[in-house]
């Protein structure tokens, strides 16, 4: 953007840092990339130290968290990627097709289609556990809602909505008062959330969850200047198609673009920064946008920039061109890993203190469970494969 994006300074050391918390705040994500509420979209995944320890190479190195200097510089209204003719034409909500592959509506019946795309939560799931990628996109099992990824959900739809409001009336006062209405309409779109609080007769409970979720976004307006903010796009669906074959998609939090025509990615967190170990695992998820911003566009984005509303940090980063190129790499090693179990049916668990959180432990053999029977067609390993 221009000079206070570079003003940005390194925040001073503090030990260990923040704790990544493998089921705080990452949930947000998930559920808005996938085009439609899908069953397997709840569980938390921004803070989750997936590609730390996982055996597809590392993208690179990683700058340290930096505050954002107050007021942040005013960007244009021009929108940097839309959706156009390059996506299916699945809008962030309602009704779409699940990202990835899965269970469709066929005539009225229900069939397993092989995987078709790749978004960073899928992606992060299979480097995760490959035997949870399948059970969230083969199998689609149902998972339940958790008040951490719920929360998450209404104060992202909170900080969307802001921006519809003129430049002098985005207070922290105004976007508190936003969250009774969004809460209606998050139930009223995905009615499972309503069970959350079935057992709080008297509203307690809920009464607290709301009042957390009004102090993570009144943190936010001591890291950002919504008055001196103008996204050029915000819950922004993006898919790109490489040279391979392989279609990439997700959706963006918030694109700004500088009168310059730099771009900057942004995206909230609900949860706590994560410790430096597991930094390079959520920065994978903004590098997975940057690649397609840059394949969209031919624009290499400026900075990368992740909020993180329960420990007041920022994380950013600034790519450069091999920086995507790396990430490129990892995916199509990625997508012939997935291409290779889904043929043979061969998905292997990989237990970690992850598993924990797990909704699966019922079907995982790592538990004594048995997996639901393998809804495609299983062909023989190719040669001089396992």
């Amino acid at each position: 953007m221009d000079s206070s994006i570079d003003e940005a300074a390194a925040l001073p050391g503090d030990g260990d840092g923040a704790a990544a918390d493998p089921a705080s705040g990452a949930v947000e994500s998930r559920a808005r990339e996938a085009a439609g509420p899908a069953p397997g979209d709840s569980p938390e995944t921004s803070d989750n130290p997936v590609a730390s320890d996982s055996p597809v190479a590392s993208t690179g190195p990683v700058v340290s968290s930096s505050p954002v200097v107050s007021g942040s510089p005013e960007t244009s209204g021009s929108p940097v990627v839309s959706s156009g003719p390059e996506t299916s034409g699945s809008p962030v909500a309602g009704g779409s097709p699940v990202v990835g592959g899965g269970v469709e509506r066929v005539a009225g019946a229900r069939s397993a289609v092989a995987p078709t795309s790749l978004s960073p939560s899928r992606a992060s799931d299979f480097m995760q556990c490959p035997l949870l990628y399948r059970f969230r996109v083969i199998d689609r099992l149902p998972e339940k809602p958790s008040e951490a990824a719920t929360r998450g959900t209404l104060v992202h739809a909170v900080l969307e909505r802001l921006f519809d409001a003129p430049a002098g009336e985005r207070t922290a006062p105004q976007a508190k008062a936003l969250i009774p209405g969004q809460w209606d309409r998050l139930r009223e779109s995905r009615p499972e959330v309503t069970g959350l609080f079935a057992d709080d007769p008297e509203g307690e409970r809920l009464a607290g969850w709301l009042a957390e979720a009004e102090r993570l976004v009144e943190r936010w307006f001591t890291l950002e200047d919504p008055t001196r903010l103008e996204p050029a796009e915000r819950e922004l669906f993006v898919e790109a198609e490489l040279e391979s074959g392989l279609r990439l998609r997700g959706i963006i939090d918030r694109v700004d673009v500088a009168p310059t025509g730099e771009v900057r990615i942004v995206d909230y967190k609900t949860g706590k920064a994560p410790r430096a170990e597991y930094a390079e695992g959520a920065l994978f998820q903004m590098k997975f946008y940057a690649l397609v911003v840059w394949r969209l566009k031919r624009i290499v984005p400026r900075r990368l920039q992740l909020v993180y509303l329960g420990s007041g940090d920022v994380l950013t980063y600034d790519p450069v061109l091999a920086d995507l190129e790396r990430v490129e790499r990892k995916l199509h090693a990625l997508w012939e890993a997935i291409r290779q179990a889904t043929e043979t049916g061969n998905w292997r668990p990989r237990p970690t203190r992850l598993c924990g959180w797990c909704d699966h432990q019922a079907h995982c053999p790592e538990f004594g469970g048995t997996p639901p029977p393998y809804p495609l067609p299983v062909g023989p390993p190719e040669s001089g494969r396992g």
